[in-house]
């Protein structure tokens, strides 16, 4: 009787699990950033019910949602942690519409981490100080 919005619901819970984890480890998850990703999770929640083939691209869509959202209200997110020196840019989500989506560095050329698994890469979770 679940089964039938299991898929939809897990992969809803699992985009918003993940997005909330980027944004945690870059130190952004303030109440209305988290309001962000709840309005993405309800409007791809939509679009998912039009479209049900695209539910393995939520993740990607629900961060660039967020990304695009941020970029409006805080400013570019996440900055990139690879490149050191020049202006501070923002890593992209690829594939654009795709699954298993990745936080990728378009100057340097590289995927610098999946998408819910920020945190090594910004150097969160360990202690530095």
């Amino acid at each position: 009787m679940e089964s039938s919005v299991a898929p939809l619901e897990r992969a809803l819970h699992a985009a918003r699990a993940l997005v909330i984890a980027d944004l945690v480890a870059g130190e952004v998850a303030e109440a209305d950033v988290v309001s962000m990703v709840e309005e993405s999770v309800v409007q791809r929640r939509w679009w998912v019910e039009q479209w049900p083939e695209g539910v393995e691209y939520v993740a990607g869509l629900v961060a660039q949602d967020v990304q695009d959202a941020l970029l409006e209200t805080y400013g570019r997110w996440p900055l990139c942690p690879v490149c050191g020196d020049g202006d501070p840019h923002a890593l992209e989500v690829e594939p654009e519409l795709g699954p298993d989506p990745h936080w990728v560095c378009h100057k340097a050329g590289v995927s610098v981490a999946p998408v819910g698994a920020l945190g090594p890469a910004l150097g969160s979770g360990e202690s530095s100080s």
